[in-house]
């Protein structure tokens, strides 16, 4: 795959400064770049690598004052990382566009309705009365429940299970190995210390453009939907219980769990291995560091938190500040007990 840095500047709109006719083929990093290739600089940390680059072309910002000559080409854009994103899917896009058809042995359930232009792979299952939409991508072994519905352009990658009656909208990636509709982690205790399943009737409801990742585990409703909300990236290694509800644009990270019925706000940020307990709510653009646990409902807009359980971002740091002196401070107040009790022994006597 070829393109000229001029049609490259016509997928990001962007300007070219230098020979817009030199062809590229690749992609690459900045600092490994070599010659046919295309890279780009968001960071400024990576500037002194502009000036020594052998990629073809470079992506950089309208706004970048050059400080030495440059050999590559120039791709001047609004936002460098946005460009090369988009310039990433743009391939991902070309590449994927030669999969299509069915490989066998392959299987479709009655009353299902499968679009054009999509691909199923070998040994991929689809149930009974499902609706996959125009130009879906099913990969080896993937499995498809029952009732589903698939929305147009979404991918289905290799071992990933869709349980039967899951709603996946437009543009969805769904990784290897995700498993979407388990039922939910519901048991009701018994007189008698055991416990019974409680039947999980419901099921996952993924709107357009959201992102699951590997491994990750999305459960059934009890009743009603989970539901993670437009746009949505879920990274690898991720449970999400039943009856949560994930806002617009929310990233949560690899390891993190979120417990029944917690509702989480629109463009919130979960990181790694962050824990939040069940029936609470984040408010919108709230950010969880990571290895944190949300024990009780946010409220505010815009926090950042911190610890376990998890608090204000800055108060959590002066905490930590002064549990990094405790001993210190434990030997100053011994010191000031002892300063204390010298007079009153002398006054004793």
């Amino acid at each position: 795959m070829e393109f000229t840095v001029g049609q490259i500047a016509g997928i990001l709109n962007g300007t070219v400064e230098g020979d817009s006719a030199l062809r590229v083929d690749r992609l690459a990093k900045i600092e490994e770049a070599r010659a046919g290739a295309v890279a780009f600089l968001a960071n400024s940390k990576y500037e002194p690598h502009l000036y020594t680059t052998e990629a073809s072309a470079v992506i950089i910002s309208k706004t970048l004052e050059l400080k030495q000559p440059v050999h590559s080409a120039l791709i001047r854009v609004d936002d460098p990382y946005l460009g090369f994103t988009m310039l990433l899917e743009f391939y991902q896009q070309f590449t994927r566009a030669g999969k299509r058809g069915v490989e066998e042995p392959s299987f479709v359930g009655q009353g299902s309705e499968i679009g054009k232009e999509g691909y199923r792979g070998a040994f991929s299952y689809v149930g009974e009365n499902c609706q996959i939409a125009k130009g879906v991508l099913i990969f080896p072994h993937a499995t498809i429940g029952d009732r589903v519905r698939i929305g147009e352009g979404t991918i289905i990658y290799a071992g990933a299970k869709i349980y039967a009656d899951t709603v996946i909208g437009a543009r969805c990636v769904i990784h290897a190995g995700a498993v979407i509709g388990s039922d939910g982690f519901g048991f009701a205790p018994q007189p008698d210390g055991s416990y019974r399943a409680i039947p999980q009737i419901g099921n996952v409801v993924l709107e357009d453009n959201v992102s699951v990742g590997a491994n990750a585990t999305i459960d059934c409703a009890t009743m009603g939907s989970t539901i993670i909300r437009e746009g949505s990236k879920i990274d690898n290694l991720v449970q999400i219980a039943h009856n949560v509800e994930v806002g617009r644009h929310t990233v949560i990270a690899s390891q993190t769990g979120i417990s029944g019925s917690t509702k989480i706000g629109d463009f919130c940020v979960l990181a790694g291995q962050t824990g939040l307990a069940g029936h609470l709510t984040l408010a919108n653009r709230t950010t969880v560091t990571a290895q944190s646990g949300v024990g009780k409902s946010i409220k505010e807009e815009g926090q950042f938190l911190q610890g376990s359980p998890a608090f204000n971002l800055r108060d959590s740091l002066r905490a930590n500040a002064v549990f990094r002196h405790l001993p210190e401070l434990e030997r100053r107040l011994l010191a000031l007990e002892r300063a204390q009790a010298k007079p009153d022994e002398a006054e004793k006597s």
